[in-house]
Formats: C-alpha cells, sequence, structure tokens
C-alpha cells in the first residue's frame, strides 16, 4: 500500500503508540489495540507481519525479565504446540478472503474484550494436562501466524489450569514470544515480509518507544483498573465496527 496518502499514515502511527502506550502502562493488548485500528488502513497480511514484529520486541523484553520464573518443563508442550499450528496460520493467512481475517479479528476483539470486562470464573481443570497443554499451543500458533495475536489462548487457559499468577506468566508470554519468533520467520520464507512492512516497521518505531517510555512513567500514577476498562470498551467498540464494516462475507 502507498503510505504517501498521509490520512493512512496517521492511522498507523497513532495505532503504533496507542498500542505501545497501552502495553506500557497496562501490560497488555499490544495486538488487539493495533489490529483495532490498523485494520482500518492496513491490509490484514501487513498488520498481523507488523503486529508479529513489533509484539516480539515487547514479549522478548517481557520474557527476559521473568527469565527466572520459567519453568521450561511446562513450557515445551505450549511452544511445540504452537510450532505445528504457526504453517495452518499461513495458508491461513495466504488464501483465505481478507475480508474474512478483519471478521476473525473483529470477533476476537469483542471476545477478548468481553471476557476480561465479565471475567468469568472458569471451572479449574488438571485433568488434560500436558495434551490439553499442547492442543492450545497447536490454536496459538494457528491464531498468532494468521492475526498476528498469539498469546491471548495462553493466558486463558493458563487461568483454567489454575496455576498461580506467576506461573501463568512464565508460561504465557514465553509462549508468546516463541510464536512470534517462529511466525516472524514463517512470514519471512512465505515472502509476506515486503519491503514496505519494513519500512512501515522502521517508520513507527519512534512511536513504538514513545509510547512505550510514556506508558512506563505514568505506570502507577493512574487508575489502572478504570483504564483497563476504558482500554477493554474502546476495544469492544473497534472490534464491533471492524465487523460492522464487512459486507462481502458471502462464499
Amino acid at each position: 500500500m502507498d503510505f504517501s496518502i498521509s490520512l493512512e499514515s496517521t492511522i498507523f502511527l497513532l495505532g503504533t503508540f496507542a498500542a505501545a502506550f497501552v502495553t506500557g502502562l497496562a501490560g497488555f493488548a499490544f495486538g488487539m489495540v493495533a489490529a483495532s485500528i490498523w485494520l482500518f488502513a492496513l491490509p490484514p497480511a501487513e498488520t498481523t507481519t507488523l503486529i508479529v514484529a513489533y509484539a516480539l520486541l515487547v514479549q522478548g523484553y517481557a520474557t527476559w525479565r521473568l527469565r527466572e520464573a520459567i519453568d521450561y518443563k511446562r513450557l515445551l508442550p505450549f511452544v511445540v504446540g504452537s510450532a505445528l499450528g504457526i504453517p495452518v496460520g499461513i495458508l491461513i493467512l495466504e488464501f483465505a478472503r481478507p475480508a474474512y481475517i478483519r471478521a476473525s479479528v473483529g470477533v476476537l476483539l469483542i471476545a477478548f474484550s468481553l471476557y476480561n470486562l465479565t471475567r468469568p470464573k472458569f471451572p479449574v481443570t488438571k485433568e488434560l494436562g500436558r495434551g490439553g497443554d499442547a492442543g492450545v499451543g497447536v490454536l496459538n500458533g494457528v491464531l498468532g501466524a494468521s492475526t498476528g495475536l498469539g498469546g491471548i489462548l495462553p493466558v486463558i487457559w493458563t487461568t483454567v489450569r489454575g496455576w498461580t499468577r506467576d506461573e501463568q506468566r512464565g508460561v504465557h508470554q514465553p509462549t508468546a514470544f516463541a510464536t512470534f519468533i517462529l511466525s516472524l520467520l514463517a512470514l519471512g520464507e512465505a515472502g509476506l515480509v515486503t519491503s514496505s512492512t519494513t519500512r512501515l516497521f522502521l517508520m513507527g518505531l519512534p512511536a513504538l518507544i514513545f509510547g512505550t517510555l510514556l506508558g512506563w512513567a505514568l505506570y502507577g500514577k493512574l487508575d489502572e483498573a478504570t483504564f483497563r476498562k476504558v482500554v477493554l470498551l474502546l476495544l469492544l467498540i473497534s472490534g464491533l465496527a471492524i465487523v460492522g464494516m464487512i459486507h462481502d462475507l458471502r462464499l
């Protein structure tokens, strides 16, 4: 896409800054915030690639911070499962209609925001064990490679498993990091990392850094509970808007 049009460039930079700011301040939803804005200006394939590239930086830092808390034996099924699911996600991204991918992301935004706004109490289960962990990993790989939103399912699943907060973060953040590394390699192999995508990535880096630093600077100074609710409501509205603007979902 030619980004000589200032409106599209503005939308891209706004989405980058907003996603980085929210992640720096509240510690969540980089891909969700970015997708909720970028999809109004970018094609799904480029949106996915940029989310993966930027989130790789964000999650890489978080994983480094959590390195002492990582249980590699517990982490392994999620990473292996994700690696198996990524090729399927790439096929979906390459061959599915853009309208279907946009609609899927819109539905994910709605589901994610409603889940976090209502915080339903899922029954804790340990019966599915490592097989269930691997299954969630496969679905996570499919989702991560096709939309850039890897990491959502492990967040929910680690809650269902009844693990402590530290145990959960020691799984879902490294899983997201590994998924983004593998997804970016697969996207590059599929020819989806283009010169245009690289140019956008470099153009958005200042907005990413500034948004992240500003978010960290305000961390603890704002009412985070209220801030999270506002962000989630905006994600809900954006998801509804993305779904509402899709008119070509007929076969």
